[in-house]
């Protein structure tokens, strides 16, 4: 037994062994291996305007000096329950990239450039390697969307989170000139818009996708959808629109924008909108990939269910003049996107509502 004497006015005595922070939990140097493996991939994604990245108290950066009257756009979001089947799966790889788009598309519907990413990682006991994936799907969809990834936090608490599991957290902020704000109070009846396909599922909807794998049970699920394995197919990443929208805008005037996330077509496009007008979309005039199909027919989700929970087929929309839109649509498709028109903007009456869905 080993004695512990402590200095105070009366003796003491410990008969524990002396604790350390391992001994409760935290890894330190798993912490710092953890760093060591990503600043490389910080750095890949180093940009103008980095005056300071991984390392310091603070990341410092410096707005472009091409911009006259900049606005700071700020985003934040998380992957969701996406993450039970990254656990499940073993499928750490994209959910970083997940993570990325669903901030980055969202400061891109104001119009703005992403800047820079901070990105938050939560564990009970970090695992250095699956950490590192996780941080490596990040840098890419940095890459990817042209912003740099400036700064981060791991932070390992035992007893918060079971063995094997984490969480993540996004923030970006992003810069616009002030007059090239895309607001949306521009829209007129008579507008075109325009939707830019999705790559999957993307990052919402997962509880229910979670309820109808569990129902039909690992026997029962396809070996492939869309032409791709199955849980390569459910876990495919969230397209990142911002370079071929960012592109887009410098040819043609875009008067609003939406990211299709949580609530789907019907619930994302009217926050675009101003009053007056409504979007009215024709489902025939987009193709719905096999994994929505197969979704709906499994969970026996009614139509207007799916419209309001999964994007369909549809990741972001576009909306401009009836004049611009084949030209926009040009642009986007040279920049690699999927596009249709695949609905318009009318006269809205007092009781009807701001989006609707059309076969």
């Amino acid at each position: 037994m080993q004695i512990l004497r402590v200095a105070s006015s009366d003796t003491r005595t410990m008969t524990h062994a002396p604790l350390s922070y391992r001994d409760a939990g935290v890894d330190i140097d798993a912490g710092d291996a953890l760093v060591e493996r990503i600043k490389p991939l910080a750095r890949a994604t180093m940009r103008d305007g980095v005056l300071a990245g991984i390392g310091g108290f603070g990341a410092l950066f410096e707005v472009p000096k091409r911009y006259k009257e900049p606005v700071l756009v700020s985003g934040t979001d998380g992957v969701g329950t996406k993450l039970r089947l990254a656990f499940e799966w073993g499928a750490h790889d994209t959910v970083g990239i997940d993570l990325v788009a669903m901030s980055v598309n969202d400061v891109l519907v104001q119009g703005a450039e992403p800047l820079f990413f901070l990105d938050y990682f939560a564990c009970g006991k970090l695992d250095v390697d699956t950490a590192a994936r996780v941080v490596g799907g990040i840098a890419r969809g940095c890459t990817e969307s042209g912003c740099a990834l400036i700064g981060g936090e791991t932070a390992e608490m035992p007893g918060m989170y079971p063995p094997g599991e984490y969480d993540l957290a996004g923030f970006c902020v992003g810069v616009v000139e002030k007059g090239a704000i895309v607001d949306g109070r521009g829209i007129v009846p008579g507008d075109v818009v325009l939707g830019l396909a999705s790559s999957g599922i993307h990052s919402n909807g997962y509880s229910l996708v979670r309820r109808i794998v569990e129902r039909v049970g690992a026997a029962g699920l396809p070996a492939t959808l869309d032409g791709v394995p199955f849980r390569e197919r459910v876990m495919t990443p969230t397209r990142l629109y911002v370079k071929p929208v960012l592109a887009t805008m410098k040819e043609v005037h875009v008067k609003g924008m939406s990211h299709i996330t949580g609530g789907g077509l019907v619930e994302n496009i009217p926050r675009c909108l101003p009053e007056g007008v409504k979007a009215v979309l024709d489902k025939r005039c987009w193709p719905q990939p096999e994994v929505f199909d197969w979704l709906q027919r499994e969970g026996g989700v009614a139509p207007a269910e799916m419209q309001r929970t999964f994007n369909c087929g549809i990741g972001f929309v576009v909306i401009v003049a009836e004049a611009d839109a084949e030209r926009a649509a040009r642009v986007l498709r040279e920049q690699g996107q999927s596009v249709h028109a695949i609905g318009r903007i009318m006269a809205r009456g007092a009781d009807e509502a701001p989006a609707q869905v059309v076969a």
